[in-house]
């Protein structure tokens, strides 16, 4: 029996959202529905809203970092069960045949289906979704303050697993925002040394509050370029063109660069890649099993997002404390 969805829509780009209904469908095999009870908003939300990648087909029902407990399951489906809480990302779908998901790297899946990308998202009391992206929440997880880590959370864990950061790394954090908060705790509780580069000087105590060993003001230069050659790895969560050069030449032999914050470009001279081993990278979320993985890290070091709360009928203030840039750091909406 087809459900009813209760949502939130846009019908044009930076449009308001207002209520809107729209019909499941039958069940997949391989499918489930989540009863959602708090859904986060990340940039990428407002990204789609406006229509900035031109990606987005109207109505759109945003939100993509859901957590609820599961209403149905498909006939497939045996590792999940209805009552199960759960949490859903950026992924809503992928093939499961091809080289990268054999592999376990489903989030390079060239098939894979966003949540909000043709399809509606969490803004809403349901949500639908290929099992496989569903991943149950640990003991130790607030549900409340979970959403934030299937998107912003996985978005800077997997580059920590994919480059193979080891506990006696230094690395550096650009931009103590939404993902560069949660990463400061990650690698602090995975035993690097941690810098935080921030653009705004009264973040320093919050920063260090949330792990990082040092702070560093990123619009002083010349205390930049006296940090040649210091890290193993500089994880840029901003997407504002940054002084590149500037960037490589803090790295140490073998050192990268690693960006998930979509700067519109980067560049390089290639002699200080070439002479000194170093890289620059670039990364998606992770996969289910690094979300999984994730989620028990959180769980046993009491790594969480800080969040703000709106209520779902309050998700155009919500929108707009995003636009604004005012969030500290995560916005969730309550069901």
């Amino acid at each position: 029996m087809s459900e009813t969805v209760h949502a939130w829509a846009a019908t044009e780009a930076r449009g308001e959202l207002t209520p809107f209904e729209y019909e499941l469908g039958d069940l997949g095999p391989d499918e489930i529905d989540i009863r959602i009870s708090h859904c986060g908003i990340c940039h990428s939300d407002l990204s789609m809203l406006d229509n900035a990648w031109e990606l987005t087909e109207y109505p759109l029902v945003p939100g993509h970092e859901v957590v609820g407990t599961i209403a149905a399951v498909g006939e497939q489906v045996s590792h999940l069960a209805p009552g199960q809480r759960v949490g859903l990302g950026w992924y809503s779908r992928s093939c499961l045949t091809c080289r990268e998901c054999l592999r376990g790297d489903h989030n390079l899946c060239a098939d894979a289906e966003g949540v909000i990308v043709g399809r509606h998202g969490g803004f809403a009391d349901l949500v639908r979704a290929q099992s496989t992206w569903a991943t149950p929440l640990p003991d130790g997880i607030d549900p409340a303050a979970a959403g934030p880590l299937f998107c912003g959370g996985i978005t800077v864990f997997n580059p920590i697993v994919q480059t193979g950061t080891a506990p006696t790394d230094r690395v550096a954090v650009v931009g103590i925002g939404g993902l560069g908060h949660l990463a400061l705790q990650f690698l602090r509780a995975w035993g690097c040394e941690v810098t935080a580069f921030s653009h705004s000087p009264e973040k320093e105590a919050e920063a260090r509050s949330m792990g990082a060993h040092h702070f560093v003001a990123t619009h002083d230069e010349a205390g930049l370029e006296r940090l040649a050659g210091s890290f193993d790895l500089i994880l840029v969560t901003v997407n504002v063109p940054l002084n590149w050069p500037l960037y490589v030449n803090a790295l140490r032999p073998k050192g990268r660069l690693h960006l998930v914050g979509a700067a519109p470009e980067v560049s390089s001279p290639v002699f200080p890649l070439l002479s000194g081993q170093r890289s620059i990278s670039g990364s998606p979320l992770g996969s289910p099993a690094t979300t999984l993985d994730m989620l028990e890290f959180c769980a046993r070091h009491a790594i969480a997002p800080m969040i703000e709360t709106f209520a779902l009928a309050e998700v155009n203030a919500a929108m707009e404390h995003l636009r604004a840039g005012k969030p500290r750091y995560r916005i969730v909406l309550e069901a």
